[in-house]
């Protein structure tokens, strides 16, 4: 009898950046039909029950036929204004199956889909608008959040790229950019807040950015920004063949969080195994097992949403489940999230699933960010060049406008 030949998922086989760059595209349509359906007046609920439909249609169009996992890695969330996680409301909670989106708030949408274990989750950050309202001009401090948060995410992306990746001269000057010190999360942290400062916003305290594993997403580095306490701190440094989960939080406010008494209704499975005593969890767990694996899920995607609600308690209380806290900025301020996935390869970064650019041009901020220092970082490339791409210039805008006419030159790096 053959044996098993084990799967590579190192970003060594391509079959792996395939899969990742397959779940991504999936993300990147359905991000893209959800942000559209962030209209004045929408029902959160309803965005979210129409995402993830939309999801599970699209994952049911790639590998037909093979005998592999697929699936969503992350629900649809719209959280409102003010909330800062993830935010999926109940259809048998009557007060937040009724809230609906108000005119100019920013809405933090994100979802994820999974091939073969292989995640990639998105999240970006829209502008409620009317109907009817053609995408325009951007101002006052709608403008501020976006650009601090757009440029902050921008400088962390490249900070995120090992010392000499990228560095071009002779053997010895490629050396020495190498043994260059990585900077410390104190000093990242301190370069970011700048950034931000700007524009008279702040990050949002514990902004946590993880390495992403087959059937994980939170593998064993993180890197956590403005961190509350000592618990919060960095976790192994991002290397060449990694996978990661890159978190911007940006506030108007002080960047303060709170946890509100609201029923918390994601959830994703731990490793912690125990026997549960109650049939009703037992069921609920299969059906948990079966459905999402390891990845976040909401309790609205279970069968029966209100033997749901009762499955889980015992689930929690036991930690074979984690639930996540409603969070929110302290002082009510509006926040907004960025989450891009991205593969580090020789070649640099490869931003798997990403929020789209913003047009920073439709951004009419009187800030701005001097820092010559930031300036220069975001000026540099996340990938390197080689030549398929890069022929069409954008025109000029602000100093770091740079920051992502490179994006789309990592598609080369596929063969790391």
């Amino acid at each position: 009898m053959a044996e098993e030949v084990a799967v590579d998922y190192t970003l060594s086989n391509p079959d792996t950046l395939t899969k990742y760059k397959t779940a991504a595209q999936i993300s990147h349509k359905v991000l893209e039909a959800v942000s559209g359906w962030c209209i004045e007046g929408a029902k959160v609920l309803s965005i979210c029950q129409r995402g993830d439909k939309l999801l599970n249609e699209e994952i049911a169009k790639v590998y037909k036929g093979k005998k592999i996992t697929k699936g969503i890695s992350h629900p649809t969330t719209v959280s409102p204004s003010s909330y800062i996680t993830p935010y999926t409301p109940l259809s048998t909670d009557a007060d937040e199956a009724a809230i609906t989106l108000n005119l100019k708030e920013p809405v933090k949408v994100q979802l994820g889909a999974q091939i073969d274990g292989l995640g990639t989750i998105v999240c970006d950050t829209v502008l409620v608008k009317a109907e009817e309202d053609p995408d325009g001009e951007i101002t006052g401090r709608d403008a501020d959040l976006l650009l601090a948060t757009y440029y902050a995410n921008e400088l962390l992306l490249r900070l995120m790229i090992p010392p000499g990746l990228l560095a071009s001269g002779s053997e010895e000057d490629k050396k020495k950019a190498a043994a260059e010190k990585r900077p410390t999360q104190a000093k990242i942290s301190q370069l970011l807040e700048t950034v931000v400062k700007s524009y008279d916003c702040s990050i949002v305290e514990g902004t946590t950015s993880w390495l992403f594993e087959r059937n994980e997403i939170e593998g064993k580095k993180k890197f956590v920004l403005n961190p509350p306490d000592k618990e919060g701190r960095a976790e192994g440094v991002p290397e060449v063949g990694d996978v990661w989960g890159v978190e911007m939080g940006v506030s108007l406010g002080a960047g303060k969080v709170k946890t509100i008494d609201q029923r918390p209704t994601l959830h994703r499975r731990t490793t912690i195994t125990y026997q549960l005593k109650r049939p009703s969890s037992r069921q609920t767990l299969s059906e948990i097992v079966k459905k999402f694996g390891n990845f976040p899920f909401s309790l609205r995607q279970l069968d029966d949403e209100r033997a749901a609600k009762v499955g889980v308690v015992e689930c929690v209380r036991s930690n074979v489940l984690r639930q996540y806290e409603v969070v929110t900025d302290k002082d009510n301020a509006p926040v907004a999230r960025l989450l891009t996935t991205i593969a580090i390869t020789k070649n640099g970064l490869v931003r798997l699933g990403a929020p789209p650019a913003l047009d920073v041009s439709k951004c009419k901020s009187d800030k701005k960010i001097t820092d010559e220092q930031i300036l220069k970082i975001l000026e540099q490339p996340t990938a390197r060049s080689t030549g398929a791409k890069g022929k069409s210039k954008k025109k000029k805008k602000k100093p770091a406008k740079k920051a992502t006419e490179e994006e789309d030159e990592e598609e080369s790096s596929e063969d790391e």
